[in-house]
């Protein structure tokens, strides 16, 4: 009896003291980080939300476990809203207002979530979307992320990414060099960021997954298409009809990434997020009198300053936080309160040497606390040279919305922004532009930090430039690998810094150095039979005829040289001093037109 006693207390104090131990290496354990961001798909591309067409069991589910932020906010377009994420700055202070010409590079002095958990000592991967610049300065490779799968540009097929890539069977930059890949691009970013977690499982990581999906081209695995082929035209436009069948494999996978680390036993101690980039680009529309898909009842698609273009859905899951079990926050947060909210969460510091916050820790909202629900927050859509004051604007604060200085909103009674209440409400109008002003007049000084893409440098020997880089107005960025076969016609330059004195080769090439591809060659096209995932036959092009080339480093160093139709670059060899200017390097045909040299490479010797 005595002997039975002893041993069921032994067998009591040992499950306490494993209890305790439990408990305190749960207390003492930071938690994982996993982000996921996808792309192009908006507040009603969900069956939550009330989109009673769309097939989203996966994310629906989490919805049900999860904290929900009902009034959050991005940019209105990707590399915006991915430089408020990374930063918690606005886009327009860290010089990503565009997603092309230039302007979508993050400034070297800007830190990122990346450069935060790195210096606590996370373990940080990326997989999937960048956009935030595809040459050595701007790379997530030196911007704290330690393992990388990639595409380059602002999405699968741009000018910057691997020549030939469909979404399919791609080659992807995996921490920054060319690695080929089988399999649809979300499945291969999921695959990657699973696999880097069952790497990494006994150390806190952060994981940021952000898909190429569903952005277009809407290309996507034949079986999610035929999810909603046989819907009426009425319904769903056939593009619109692969939009969605991106949304469900891309939901798929959110089932296996969860599936996974329930399985690897670090599900309950893992920050989990759903996120999206900016409205819908495809999943609404109002063509030909016929309105088709679903908005939630919001004015604007990607790209608009009304709701529809920046208001996503935001859902947030850490059960040994306390932070599960279906809650609705209605406050009005943003992308650039991540960055605070997780190093809240985590407990750990924001980067070292981080510029001015303009987000902020939204815990308080998580653990039902006091907030300021009179703080105002700005997103604008402006993709010009240089941002202009109230483009595409909206000032928000708690539920009013004052749109480029005029219209003035108030979403509790009007979600739609049908009546402009400005009129009756002048002194809301303004108290927002006072904000708004003090604002853009602080931002406006920094518009003229030019970034500049550096040549010379031991790390990066031959640089690589690109048309989707050339400062120039909108529309002569050839910005996708379509344009650059259908020989689009571009202008402008780039904004260069030349490390050191020396001589240095250049090669102007229409096609990069990896299609190995001559000048006036006509790259081989796909069609729909050979790869019937295709939104459309891939273009076989047209012959361009250049016969001259140009370059120009400022007002001097200019020089021309006649081109061989049948090389594969017209090549230069120049004498550079150091400094920043501009490079100009442009072909002419034999019709006398001008067009900008799609890939340029420039290598010291």
């Amino acid at each position: 009896m005595r002997t039975i006693k002893i041993t069921t207390l032994l067998s009591i104090l040992i499950i306490s003291c494993a209890s305790k131990n439990e408990a305190q290496t749960s207390k003492n354990s930071k938690p994982n980080v996993i982000l996921v961001m996808t792309d192009d798909q908006g507040y009603g591309d969900l069956a939550l939300h009330g989109n009673t067409i769309i097939k989203t069991p996966e994310i629906d589910q989490f919805y049900k476990e999860s904290y929900h932020l009902t009034d959050f906010h991005v940019g209105p377009t990707c590399a915006p809203t991915r430089s408020g994420l990374m930063t918690g700055r606005y886009a327009d202070e860290v010089g990503v207002w565009h997603t092309v010409g230039g302007w979508s590079l993050l400034r070297e002095n800007e830190k990122t979530l990346g450069d935060m958990f790195t210096q606590a000592g996370y373990v940080t991967g990326g997989f999937g979307k960048w956009h935030l610049g595809d040459n050595h300065d701007f790379l997530p490779e030196n911007r704290g992320f330690q393992q990388t799968v990639m595409h380059q540009g602002g999405g699968v097929e741009q000018t910057p990414d691997y020549w030939g890539n469909t979404y399919f069977n791609d080659t992807y930059f995996k921490n920054g060099k060319p690695q080929k890949y089988t399999g649809y691009c979300t499945d291969v970013f999921f695959g990657e960021a699973i696999d880097f977690i069952k790497t990494n499982k006994d150390k806190p990581f952060f994981c940021y997954i952000a898909t190429n999906a569903p952005h277009g081209p809407y290309n996507v695995p034949v079986e999610y298409y035929n999810m909603y082929k046989d819907l009426s035209d009425d319904i769903l436009s056939d593009s619109q009809k692969r939009f969605y069948g991106m949304i469900t494999n891309a939901d798929e996978n959110f089932g296996k990434l969860r599936k996974s680390i329930k399985q690897l036993g670090i599900a309950d101690n893992t920050i989990l997020i759903f996120m999206t980039d900016n409205g819908t680009s495809n999943g609404y529309n109002n063509k030909d009198g016929k309105v088709r898909g679903f908005n939630a009842g919001m004015k604007g698609n990607k790209g608009s300053e009304y709701e529809g273009g920046h208001r996503v859905p935001f859902f947030i899951y850490w059960k040994n936080g306390k932070i599960t079990g279906s809650k609705d926050i209605t406050a009005l947060t943003a992308n650039v309160d991540i960055m605070p909210t997780l190093a809240d969460l985590c407990g750990i510091q924001l980067p070292k040497n981080h510029l001015e916050l303009e987000g902020k820790s939204f815990v308080p909202l998580l653990r039902g606390k006091a907030f300021d629900t009179n703080r105002i927050l700005i997103t604008d859509s402006q993709r010009v040279q240089e941002p202009r004051k109230w483009k595409n604007t909206s000032v928000m604060q708690d539920k009013w919305r004052l749109i480029n200085g005029k219209e003035l909103y108030n979403i509790t009674n009007d979600p739609g922004q049908k009546n402009n209440i400005a009129s009756k409400n002048p002194e809301k109008v303004v108290e927002l532009t006072k904000f708004y002003d003090q604002w853009w007049n602080k931002t406006v000084p920094t518009f003229k930090d030019v970034v500049s893409f550096k040549v010379g440098t031991k790390q990066e020997n031959p640089i690589t430039l690109t048309a989707h880089d050339v400062h120039g107005a909108e529309g002569q960025q050839p910005w996708n690998q379509t344009l650059i076969r259908n020989g689009a016609m571009g202008l402008g330059y780039w904004n260069v810094d030349i490390v050191e004195e020396g001589n240095y080769e250049i090669e102007l090439r229409r096609y990069p150095i990896e299609s190995k591809l001559a000048l006036n060659a006509v790259a081989k096209g796909i069609s729909k039979q050979e790869l019937p995932g295709l939104e459309n036959p891939v273009p076989a092009g047209i012959k361009m005829n250049y016969v001259t080339a140009i370059v120009q480093f400022g007002n001097g160093n200019k020089e021309e040289t006649k081109v061989d139709p049948n090389a594969l670059s017209a090549n230069f060899k120049m004498h550079l001093k150091p400094g920043k200017t501009i490079l100009n390097a442009n072909f002419i045909d034999n019709k006398g037109q001008e067009n900008v040299a799609y890939y340029v490479y420039i290598k010291k010797v």
